[in-house]
């Protein structure tokens, strides 16, 4: 395997499972089948307790918890968080290295129980970077839950959607393709076992996409919220799955449109 594909752009070049939003209109309901999350705001909600930053990101971990529950209670098929971006090594080294010894310690406490709930757990992004511990976690944790079908979480760590899409063409360089579609883009994006996002939800009240996703979200409905991630629960789920549900999904098509094609569904 090379070693893009062992830092998460799958094993090979299948053919996307899920159809894309700009080629056609992929299925949809009220509940969304993928929701991805900013998760912002750890450090703030930290020090609005006058508390060091990196009791924020413990308790962020105990939110994640919590939404990957609910998600799986309400149907959900697929939740991505953004965990750590390839410009987040930009912090202060010691918040860096207390993040990796979270990021360790989440993985080795919580594969087992992910698994006796039927979760999938992936871990997309450049993984090289990780230590040689961190590494071997993700492939244990993602090897005991391959088989699971409740619901697939996937951990963006060392990630960026303009490193995706890089990845992604160096891997069709390398196949030999000097002629490329969609579909053959799209196998090679890190996330080509996952529908796009239906829903994106940022907390922590900024409204940026920052690097993520950048090409999976093309037709994903956004929410802000000023909610801090530590405080993102079940109601403030369900809070943005409410505004999801009354956004009229076009896909490019007018509103008479939307609506021919649901009476044709219900007849």
């Amino acid at each position: 395997m090379s070693k893009a594909a062992a830092a998460k752009g799958g094993s090979g070049p299948a053919a996307p499972a899920h159809p894309s939003s700009t080629q056609g209109v992929p299925p949809h309901d009220g509940v969304p089948r993928h929701v991805a999350i900013i998760m912002d705001g750890n450090g703030r909600w930290a020090k609005q307790r006058h508390l060091p930053r990196f009791a924020g990101h413990k308790r962020g971990v105990e939110a994640v918890r919590a939404i990957v529950q609910a998600c799986g209670e309400r149907g959900i098929a697929y939740l991505t968080l953004f965990a750590f971006s390839s410009e987040n090594w930009r912090r202060p080294a010691e918040e860096v290295a207390l993040l990796m010894q979270l990021f360790q310690a989440a993985l080795a406490s919580e594969a087992e129980k992910l698994h006796a709930n039927k979760v999938r757990l992936k871990v997309v992004g450049d993984l090289e970077r990780f230590d040689a511990k961190i590494r071997h976690a993700i492939l244990q944790a993602e090897n005991l839950t391959a088989a699971n079908q409740a619901l697939t979480l996937t951990i963006a760590a060392n990630y960026g959607g303009r490193w995706d899409l890089l990845q992604a063409f160096n891997r069709l360089l390398k196949d030999g393709k000097t002629e490329v579609g969609e579909k053959d883009l799209a196998a090679r994006l890190a996330m080509s076992y996952a529908p796009e996002p239906d829903l994106f939800i940022r907390t922590g009240g900024e409204q940026r996409v920052s690097n993520f996703l950048l090409w999976q979200l093309a037709y994903t409905e956004l929410y802000f919220t000023e909610t801090l991630w530590p405080d993102f629960d079940a109601a403030a789920l369900d809070e943005a799955i409410a505004s999801y549900r009354q956004r009229e999904r076009r896909f490019g098509r007018t509103s008479e449109q939307v609506a021919q094609s649901k009476r044709a569904e219900v007849a």
